[in-house]
């Protein structure tokens, strides 16, 4: 982590609140997308032929009209998959999904004939199940198999049309055999993103168990400073006026005593809130029990005086600092110089921990390495308001951005 000896970090205005976690299901949802527009690609390719010999057969609008709306629909997936926002490529393959009915049911209105020959198919009828699979993250599962029954049966039902002497025997095998067919694919792309969420709901409850633990940690930490006053100061007065009567000593431990007391009821009597400077002496605390010698520098911003922390989240700022000072003592180097900076504002609280160490490649951090994960970014997503970011690099040091703000 670098040593810096830039400005201390600025608290931020505003921090957008995060729901659920959707990593991985969102990262299955792009594959899916980008696997559904590469195979529109593919068939584009292949059925051109065919689309080619049978727009005779229809009306001059039709082809062009539906082969644009099909394949162009089936390709804005995949692309829109490269945005951070999935809500555009979630309604992109909406679009495909209908387009794909749309052009099935549109067929009879365009079709002029005459049928097709005994061995061509009707192009329409060779990727039912494609058309299905784009809604796999976007619809209901119940709605997308029943667009994918729909489809088929809706495809099958025209193929036969196209062809004057198709035995008529056979549409209901046909039908069966492609819904049974497209359900083996859309049912694997179904489990795939059920696997996912499971994985979002567990790395949820994950990082929900840790921040309870810290908020634990914290509370026996208060239990053991109140238990430290009541020895070192209550009983320690008790214990010399039995000795030594009302002496002039006696009544100044037992006035030093009564105002710590005060101190500590004025802390609880306002429902676990910390005031800016009780949120400083805890990070303080915090970072020097970490490692004594580390710098922290604080800067007191206007209206810091009138910042109020609930002391959940002081305690979960000062467990975030504390374990990325102990990443930073286990990996950084023996060599490695450490800094705290501290800023409070009016509307907020940001701290900096850097140092100059060996930095890291956090792509190549294993998953089941949870320091960083939970104990930091886990910790500040917790909070309402909390925000935690690692600027690092091999060899460049390590950065840990840590903020919570009121608005």
């Amino acid at each position: 982590m670098a040593a810096t000896t830039a400005a201390a970090p600025r608290p931020p205005v505003t921090t957008p609140a995060e729901g659920p976690r959707r990593e991985s299901t969102d990262h299955i949802s792009r594959l899916v997308a980008r696997l559904i527009s590469a195979g529109y690609a593919v068939y584009l390719i292949l059925l051109l032929p065919a689309v080619t010999s049978m727009a005779p057969r229809m009306d001059a609008w039709w082809t062009p009209v539906i082969v644009v709306v099909v394949y162009g629909s089936g390709l804005l997936p995949g692309a829109l998959s490269f945005r951070r926002d999935t809500r555009p490529m979630r309604i992109a393959s909406g679009v495909a999904a209908m387009a794909f009915l749309l052009a099935v049911f549109s067929w009879p209105l365009a079709w002029n004939g005459p049928p097709l020959p005994s061995g061509e198919i009707l192009w329409l009828a060779t990727f039912p199940g494609l058309a299905s699979l784009a809604v796999v993250s976007t619809w209901p599962t119940w709605l997308m198999f029943a667009h994918l029954v729909i489809g088929c049966v809706a495809v099958q039902i025209v193929n036969f049309a196209a062809h004057e002497d198709a035995p008529r025997e056979l549409l209901l095998p046909e039908i069966a055999f492609a819904i049974m067919f497209c359900t083996l694919f859309v049912g694997a792309a179904v489990m795939a993103l059920r696997t996912g969420r499971v994985l979002d709901a567990t790395t949820d409850s994950t990082h929900a168990a840790a921040a309870a633990a810290a908020a634990r940690r914290a509370r026996t930490v208060e239990r053991e400073r109140f238990d430290a006053l009541i020895h070192d100061g209550v009983m320690s007065t008790l214990l010399a006026a039995s000795r030594q009567g009302a002496t002039p000593a006696v009544s100044r431990l037992a006035t030093t005593t009564l105002r710590q007391l005060d101190a500590l009821r004025d802390d609880q009597g306002t429902q676990e809130h910390f005031g800016g400077e009780e949120a400083l002496s805890l990070l303080r605390a915090a970072a020097t029990e970490v490692d004594e010698g580390v710098a922290l520098r604080a800067e007191r911003q206007d209206g810091a005086q009138t910042l109020t922390i609930p002391a959940d989240t002081a305690r979960a700022l000062a467990a975030a600092l504390a374990e990325a000072l102990r990443n930073s003592m286990r990996h950084a180097g023996e060599t490695a110089t450490r800094s705290v900076e501290v800023a409070v504002a009016r509307t907020g609280i940001a701290v900096l921990v850097a140092d100059d160490g060996r930095g890291f490649d956090p792509t190549a951090v294993p998953a089941h390495r949870l320091g960083v994960s939970v104990s930091i970014h886990g910790r500040m997503r917790q909070l309402d308001g909390g925000f935690a970011r690692i600027e690092t690099a091999p060899g460049a040091g390590t950065r840990v951005h840590l903020a919570w703000s009121t608005s």
